[in-house]
């Protein structure tokens, strides 16, 4: 990987260490600020809800004002909303912290994920961002022991910590990465040409949402993203309503980290790495489904550990080949905003994920929980070998390459 990559993916690793105070916000809120889960579950709810603005406002802001400006200023407001939501002395005032985390959460993945979709040749896009995601799990390990430790004095220095390593993570980045030079589609001259009505430029070309492709991606994703933020946030309170310390969450996502990390190595695996993008995805989400069956049916720790693995095994091969495929599609200069709409999945997920769990947990209990999301997650198995662009490992979409040669001959041609 090139340096600037294994830079960041360091950087990733400081900042993830302190990363796990966001699933335990609800049980904050409910413990702290005496909230009924319903509750707390809407302010989750509002604080997904900002991420989606942030997750655009992060795609042009890392045109604008440059990548790694964008990356240090969302990482320093995150840790202000952090520090605030740990300050909070009232319910007002931590539902203030969580919509303004929000706001900050997502600033930094556009321009991280662009320079690692555009730094690296791309054959090697679906190991460059399973290493981005096994950087976080690296982080994870350590981040779900503490968890489990401070979570057990006080929740609220889980927030604490949190904001210390967003600033320890800012000035890695601040200090480490290349100089800012913005070139990227929104810069003057493309401005200038969008305005006059051009349709041969580059802004003209970057139209994310109305790719057909990457909406169909998007479509799934954001299901994928539910399914995923659904675990992460209605893991802790579907423990307390078991009668089991909210805190021992953090065992069960260490137990994912140290998976994603050990497993690496089969993402190079031939008959892995041969695989067509919707059959590597059809079956990742079998493998989640398989470990949310078991957080249905399992009750003792180490089979719910081992049900975490097995989750984790479906959550790498989701994350290398959906931004991998998602890059591939970008036409030149349009990286960071096709990264930028596709993480809004992101966003709709935190908003909706909160409300759906704390019901489903209120009304039906943890089995139900864990049935409904393990089926949704066969559905989308299904859905991927029908409606997800067929694009061979590390290859061009074949949709583009089409579609780019025509456009190519004509500017040439004019």
């Amino acid at each position: 990987m090139p340096r600037t990559v294994r830079l960041l993916l360091l950087a990733r690793v400081v900042n993830r260490l302190g990363a796990f105070s966001l699933p335990f916000l609800t049980a904050l809120i409910c413990a702290d600020h005496g909230a009924s889960l319903t509750t707390a579950g809407l302010v989750t709810a509002a604080f997904g809800l900002a991420t989606i603005p942030s997750r655009l406002a992060g795609g042009r802001l890392a045109d604008r004002i440059g990548r790694r400006t964008t990356i240090v200023l969302g990482l320093c407001a995150c840790a202000v909303a952090q520090t605030a939501i740990a300050a909070s002395r009232s319910l007002g005032w931590a539902i203030a912290g969580a919509v303004l985390l929000g706001l900050a959460f997502e600033l930094y993945e556009p321009p991280s994920q662009a320079i690692i979709g555009e730094s690296v040749p791309p054959h090697q896009r679906v190991r460059a961002f399973s290493l981005f995601s096994a950087a976080l799990a690296v982080g994870g390990m350590g981040a779900g022991l503490l968890a489990a430790l401070l979570g057990r004095v006080d929740l609220r220095w889980l927030f604490v910590v949190d904001a210390a390593s967003c600033l320890a993570c800012a000035l890695v980045i601040r200090l480490a990465l290349p100089r800012d030079h913005p070139t990227g589609p929104l810069g003057a001259g493309a401005e200038a040409a969008e305005e006059a009505g051009a349709t041969g430029g580059a802004a003209a070309r970057v139209r994310p949402l109305r790719d057909r492709a990457l909406l169909s991606i998007l479509a799934t994703g954001t299901a994928y993203a539910l399914i995923n933020q659904q675990t992460v946030m209605s893991l802790p309170l579907a423990f307390a309503r078991e009668g089991r310390p909210a805190a021992d969450a953090g065992l069960l996502f260490t137990a994912a980290a140290a998976t994603t990390v050990l497993a690496q190595p089969l993402v190079r695996l031939p008959r892995i790495s041969r695989l067509s993008t919707p059959t590597a995805l059809a079956l990742a989400h079998l493998l989640l489904a398989a470990g949310l069956v078991g957080y249905a049916l399992l009750r003792s720790l180490p089979a719910l550990l081992a049900a975490a693995a097995v989750w984790s095994l479906g959550d790498l091969l989701v994350m290398g080949r959906a931004y991998a495929l998602v890059t591939d599609l970008a036409p030149a200069g349009g990286t960071g905003r096709y990264l930028a709409v596709f993480g809004t999945s992101w966003g709709v997920a935190a908003t909706l994920a909160p409300v759906l769990g704390t019901q489903l947990l209120a009304h039906a209990g943890t089995t139900a929980l864990w049935s409904t999301t393990a089926a949704l997650c066969v559905l989308l198995a299904g859905l991927h070998l029908r409606v997800t662009p067929q694009v061979q490992p590390g290859g061009v979409a074949p949709r583009h390459t089409s579609e780019r040669a025509p456009r190519a001959a004509a500017a040439q041609s004019g």
